[in-house]
């Protein structure tokens, strides 16, 4: 399995490890979101920083769209850069735990994402605790939907 892990509070009043482990996530910035395998050691660095990140399980559906919207990723980019044959056949290889984002050539490990549609539903208290923070499972898809806006043409 592979989760995404999004970046929710700033950086006020927080722990030096804290502030380590955001930086080796690669988690700089509110709204940041990285896309990891499920391993014991992202599950140690995630358990540190759960107080600042949310995280769950991730579709390929929703990998595809990332991809595409928000990595500026295209299927002739993804064929030339690495073994796999399309963005579909990559989101499908990432969200199995098959692949991981650096398989692809050039594509950035951070994903940038808009604040979502609707807001937070409160940046400091936990998903069980109807919050923001920490592990969401499935429902992390729902946020990421929101997150990702279309582009006014």
């Amino acid at each position: 399995m592979t989760w995404a892990i999004v970046r929710i509070r700033g950086k006020v009043r927080r722990p030096p490890a804290v502030t380590d482990t955001l930086r080796m996530l690669r988690l700089t910035r509110q709204n940041h979101c990285v896309i990891v395998p499920e391993t014991p050691a992202y599950q140690g660095m995630v358990q540190k920083v759960k107080d600042f990140v949310t995280w769950g399980e991730i579709t390929p559906e929703l990998v595809a769209k990332l991809l595409l919207k928000r990595g500026g990723l295209t299927d002739a980019a993804v064929k030339s850069a690495s073994r796999f044959k399309s963005v579909w056949d990559f989101s499908q290889a990432l969200a199995k735990g098959e692949a991981i984002v650096s398989d692809v050539k050039g594509l950035k490990p951070v994903l940038r994402l808009h604040p979502p549609v609707g807001g937070f539903e409160g940046a400091k208290r936990p998903w069980h605790d109807h919050g923001a923070l920490g592990y969401r499972g499935r429902d992390i898809n729902s946020l990421l939907e929101r997150m990702i806006v279309e582009e006014a043409a």
